[in-house]
């Protein structure tokens, strides 16, 4: 088994830093901070009357997202190393490559929790006292696929909180209108984990991980997906009635099922050439427009 020690010296500098961000994927960010803004501009609109809390709580909100799923990155980097170094599509990065000592990450990790709790504490009481739970919800992914096929709904849930934090950290509450739009993000982000884990289906079980392609087969975890993600419409649908939102809302809402409808088309259990087109590009482009029209929805009123 492929170990730290027996990798090349670890980049250092700069090149230290663009390691940094592709091993956490930064530009993935896009697929959750959308939701966590979504839900900071509704709860702005409940408190204050207007859908923006100002440039402090902003700010905030915006370190408390990036550490929260910074620190979340690492930790599945780190919990996933051995099993990483195995698989032929996982093996060059960071730490299996060699690229990033163990050392180098763990003090990433620890430096993005607690940038993270500093945040949630500037924030207010309740952001502050939730913090370690956020980071158990979100961190506890990189552990379920060692004894769940259901660990597609775990990280669903772990971007699924972003709105619903947001809403917390605006208003200093928690609010069960706010929930329609976690339970959306949850079933949306398992959808397109379940399409993901399709290219790991037969490394899954010779290794004894376990997943719903390991599960059930490429095809039955494929309409789960389907379903996961007709069902993540209904609940943006309903999210959006239980805050009052308008016609741009109800069109974004209608633009996300056409893309997710588009998504699900690329991908067959014969057929995983346009994974990547489906994963990446199109759900990037999902929570980006979503945001773009409840934006607009705002800006309009």
């Amino acid at each position: 088994m492929a170990t730290i020690e027996s990798s090349p010296a670890p980049v250092r500098g700069w090149k230290a830093v663009s390691t940094y961000l592709e091993m956490i994927k930064f530009e993935h960010s896009i697929f959750a901070l959308p939701f966590a803004l979504i839900g900071m501009m509704w709860a702005s609109k409940a408190k204050l009357g207007i859908a923006w809390p100002g440039w402090a709580t902003f700010g905030w909100i915006l370190l408390a997202m990036v550490t929260c799923r910074s620190a979340a990155m690492a930790y599945n980097r780190i919990a996933d190393r051995d099993i990483d170094a195995l698989n032929p599509r996982t093996k060059m990065r960071a730490i299996p490559a060699g690229l990033l000592s163990l050392k180098q990450v763990n003090l990433f990790f620890f430096a993005s929790c607690g940038l993270f709790i500093f945040a949630a504490a500037m924030l207010n009481p309740l952001a502050f006292a939730l913090s370690p739970v956020a980071l158990l919800v979100t961190l506890g992914y990189s552990l379920t696929k060692r004894f769940t096929p259901l660990c597609h709904f775990v990280l669903g849930l772990g971007l699924g909180i972003a709105p619903a934090a947001a809403w917390i950290a605006v208003t200093g509450a928690l609010h069960p209108v706010i929930g329609w739009a976690t339970f959306a993000v949850m079933f949306w982000t398992a959808g397109f984990d379940i399409i993901y884990a399709l290219q790991d289906e037969e490394f899954d079980s010779e290794k004894g991980l376990r997943s719903l392609p390991q599960t059930l087969g490429k095809a039955r975890a494929l309409m789960v997906s389907r379903t996961s993600h007709v069902l993540a419409i209904v609940l943006f649908g309903a999210a959006v009635a239980s805050v009052g939102g308008g016609i741009w809302m109800v069109v974004g809402v209608v633009y996300a099922a056409a893309m997710l409808a588009y998504e699900q088309s690329l991908v067959k259990a014969d057929d995983l050439s346009k994974v990547n087109l489906a994963f990446f590009t199109l759900n990037g482009f999902i929570s980006l427009g979503l945001f773009v029209f409840a934006l607009v929805d705002q800006l309009v009123r």
